[in-house]
């Protein structure tokens, strides 16, 4: 890593020392406020935010969830004072001669960085695991590391970033952050020619699922949602298969799908309790289950289902490291129907609107900020 050079750069257009940004006081008390715009520090960046998206994350960090705010078990994650917000893209307005050598971007271009910011020091970081990072500061839920939920933020040199296209709507490149975190969530799986893939959910998260898992060329892909709108979006992704469990049983149309086995590969992207048991039950003898979910609340299931009934391998997924290059690639493609998956933009003033739209999954698909 390089260190940071005296010299620095402004875009000929002054940026204002105030700014408008979302800020967190406690669970439930997200306030719009008028806060000093952020100076970059050397070998830093300054980016002008151009839409910020609304995560199933953000929502329940909003509505107190355990594990944002601590129980009994566990310290509290997230603090108050913070800007929230960690799908952002943006345009660089400064840097200075480090950053430019460090970051290989220049004024004016357009930005999208990872969602973690990585200590690179820790044991995890050292092995290439930096989504695990120790530290594991990320934009939006730290002091250290305001998010984008704001007109301007800042890159700290740790960041990682990434270019992407200018003619994307700017939701659209927002939404590579989501992705991401699908397609890891989908390499996690470890998909074969053969598998018959179950993708849980036709959310923004449970979509990209679906399209990176038809990248891999399974056998079939399966979505189940309980809105039919979103079962749409989900065959335009790459679906074979699609169920809505209020009107059919999944479980049965599955078993007919492979021979009474049950699912090769169940990738649960929901939030929701419910699916957890779904999949497991769904799943066949040494299937795997992929967890790729931020749950309000703990959940309890029979784990003999793992151990002596099915012996399934259960893996977890975080973020989305090493995924972002194919993200980009395959939004700026034009393979993804974006228009569908980014329903709704709305003004930063209307962040409450947003994360109300977010938590009701009946109104919207991704829910984007527009500073």
């Amino acid at each position: 890593m390089l260190l940071p050079g005296p010299s620095r750069e402004v875009k000929n257009k002054p940026v204002p020392n105030m700014m408008q940004a979302v800020v967190v006081h406690g669970p439930m008390d997200y306030r719009l406020e008028e806060v000093p715009r952020p100076e970059p520090r050397a070998g830093e960046v300054l980016v002008k935010v151009e839409a910020v998206g609304i995560c199933a994350s953000d929502v329940k960090a909003y509505h107190g969830a355990a594990k944002f705010w601590g129980d009994e078990h566990r310290p509290a994650w997230t603090e108050t004072d913070v800007i929230p917000g960690h799908e952002i893209v943006g345009v660089v307005a400064e840097l200075d001669d480090a950053a430019r050598r460090h970051f290989g971007i220049e004024v004016g271009d357009r930005v999208v960085p990872e969602q973690i910011v990585p200590d690179w020091t820790c044991r995890y970081c050292l092995r290439g695991d930096y989504h695990m990072c120790k530290t594991h500061n990320m934009f939006g839920f730290k002091r250290v590391t305001p998010g984008g939920m704001a007109q301007y933020m800042v890159f700290p040199v740790e960041a990682l970033v990434h270019k992407i296209s200018k003619d994307l709507r700017p939701a659209w490149a927002a939404f590579a952050e989501p992705l991401s975190c699908s397609l890891h969530g989908v390499e996690r799986a470890g998909l074969r020619f053969e598998d018959v893939v179950v993708v849980a959910g036709a959310g923004p998260i449970g979509l990209g699922m679906v399209a990176g898992a038809k990248a891999k060329s399974p056998a079939l892909v399966v979505a189940i949602d309980t809105i039919d709108a979103k079962l749409e979006i989900a065959k335009l992704c790459g679906a074979d298969v699609t169920i809505n469990p209020m009107h059919e049983n999944a479980l049965q149309v599955v078993l007919g799908l492979t021979g009474g086995d049950g699912a090769d590969v169940y990738i649960d992207g929901t939030g929701n309790p419910a699916a957890v048991l779904q999949g497991l039950t769904m799943l066949r003898k040494l299937g795997t289950f992929v967890e790729y979910s931020v749950f309000k609340d703990p959940v309890s299931v029979d784990w003999s289902i793992l151990s002596d009934d099915k012996e399934l391998d259960v893996r977890g997924a975080h973020l989305g490291p090493h995924t972002w290059p194919a993200a980009i690639a395959m939004i700026e493609s034009g393979r993804l129907p974006m228009d569908k998956i980014c329903s709704t933009q709305l003004p930063l003033a209307s962040f409450q609107e947003g994360i109300d739209l977010v938590a009701d999954a009946k109104r919207s698909v991704k829910v984007s900020l527009i500073p």
